[in-house]
């Protein structure tokens, strides 16, 4: 692989528990450089009054069928 895709792949949640992946000090590192999106969380509904909301068979998991 490339150095640009590896780049990508350090960060990788499916990848961050394997020994040896990267260092505790580096992953703190690549987190704080995380830039700050804090500004596009939509204020309007709280998590669970939206997933009272959501009707059985609309997609939200596994109905049987």
């Amino acid at each position: 692989m490339d150095q640009e895709s590896m780049k990508k792949l350090r960060l990788d949640r499916r990848l961050l528990n394997r020994r040896g992946w990267i260092s505790p000090a580096e992953s703190e590192r690549a987190i704080a450089a995380l830039p700050d999106v804090s500004d596009k969380i939509d204020p309007g509904k709280p998590a669970s009054e939206a997933e009272s909301e959501q009707e059985p068979g609309d997609g939200a998991g596994f109905d049987g069928a």
